[in-house]
């Protein structure tokens, strides 16, 4: 919560009003080092999804539920101590509440948890049995294969949104002379291969051809008209702050448009809020980038 967030210091200050807070963490990240509790912070090491020494399942982005082995952690066992969050939180709350009404020590077996996931969710039924039958299923009522939607004449409603008119500013609203050589962008930023949330397991970026984090992926014809080279080191400005050293990385984006990594460019902008749905500006944020 802490570095997803794009005002730093406003999240610093809002999380230290709360008195006890605890982070169940699978890796270290900023939160744990700068997200601290008015009185106290308590980091809680657990497995990561992956090294859970029972079957877990997971939902694919096509919509199929898939019962995956046991993992192995990265660590030796007798360095180790860690738990899974399953385990974790439910002896806490064994600790806390005992066996009435629940046995909590019991949604510790993770093929009694999927039973009971099959009782109470509708259209997971076939999670209940997965243990036994090894066999992947999608959800029902997820997929449409006939066009019949849940209207009173079945038919799907649509909605026009009128787009947006979007302009960019020009060098001088980041106090730089319009002769300076540089070039205004659009930046969105996003992960990287190799990251989950804000915790980085790798520095670099395969997908994408990026060799470290503190890199800007621009347009190649872009680079060009700003008069810069690729790997050429350049400064990144935004509304609030800025990020020097950076590395040109040219590749297939769309012109007038550049990519950063997250959390390390949320220094660069703190991010307006949308007045309708409340959601701040992480995808368009016009940056400088000059030398």
């Amino acid at each position: 919560m802490y570095a997803a967030n794009p005002d730093l210091q406003q999240a610093k200050k809002a999380l230290s009003e709360i008195e006890t807070i605890f982070y169940v963490g699978t890796k270290p990240n900023l939160g744990h080092f700068h997200g601290l509790g008015k009185y106290q912070t308590l980091i809680l090491p657990v497995f990561n999804r992956f090294e859970n020494p029972q079957k877990t399942t997971t939902e694919s982005g096509n919509n199929f539920v898939r019962l995956n082995d046991e993992g192995k952690s990265h660590l030796s066992s007798t360095n180790s101590a860690l738990i899974s969050e399953v385990e974790l939180i439910t002896e806490i709350a064994h600790r806390l509440h005992g066996e009435n009404p629940i046995n909590w020590r019991k949604l510790q077996d993770t093929v009694y948890v999927r039973e009971l996931i099959g009782k109470t969710i509708p259209g997971y039924q076939k999670i209940a049995e997965i243990d036994q039958t090894k066999e992947e299923f999608t959800i029902d009522g997820r997929i449409f294969t006939e066009p019949k939607f849940n209207t009173p004449d079945g038919k799907a409603r649509m909605f026009v949104t009128p787009l947006p008119q979007l302009s960019l500013p020009d060098k001088s609203h980041f106090d730089v002379g319009e002769t300076h050589p540089g070039i205004v962008l659009i930046l969105g930023t996003g992960r990287s291969y190799g990251q989950h949330n804000t915790v980085v397991y790798h520095d670099g970026d395969k997908y994408r051809n990026i060799p470290h984090r503190h890199c800007i992926l621009m347009n190649p014809q872009d680079i060009i008209t700003a008069g810069f080279e690729e790997h050429q080191r350049v400064t990144v400005k935004g509304n609030v702050g800025e990020l020097k050293n950076i590395e040109i990385i040219s590749g297939a984006i769309r012109q007038g448009v550049a990519f950063m990594f997250y959390p390390e460019a949320n220094i660069l902008f703190k991010a307006e809020v949308e007045i309708q749905s409340g959601t701040p500006a992480y995808k368009r944020v016009p940056i400088l980038v000059y030398s």
